[in-house]
């Protein structure tokens, strides 16, 4: 499989998954650049990011023509996001990648078991 193939698919598995589940496109993107692509695992973190962003606006744009998007109820969380991811974006050299593959794991399965559970 050529290498625009490879990242079409990887693009089109995380597309899916923040269209299905409104977020999650990351949970693909990560695993599949380091496996599929050959991408080094900070920098697979990173590109996660900066590929999310785009899609979670294409999939949010999709709601609110649904009908789906109550922007009022997004804001606070918007907020606290952009606070969070800045904060984030500036400890993420210091964390090491062992780390950070590590959170990024229970991460997963904190929510592989509370969808499973329904918590």
């Amino acid at each position: 499989m050529s290498d625009r193939a490879k990242f079409a698919v990887t693009g089109a598995l995380a597309g899916a998954a923040n269209g299905f589940f409104g977020a999650g496109g990351g949970l693909f993107l990560v695993p599949l650049l380091v496996s599929l692509c050959g991408m080094e695992q900070r920098k697979a973190f990173a590109t996660s990011v900066a590929v999310v962003l785009p899609l979670s606006a294409v999939s949010a744009l999709v709601y609110w023509m649904k009908g789906g998007l109550d922007l009022g109820a997004a804001w606070p969380y918007l907020v606290g996001g952009a606070l969070g991811g800045l904060a984030a974006g500036r400890l993420f050299q210091r964390v090491s990648v062992d780390r950070l593959r590590r959170a990024f794991g229970l991460l997963i399965l904190y929510g592989g078991i509370r969808a499973v559970l329904l918590l």
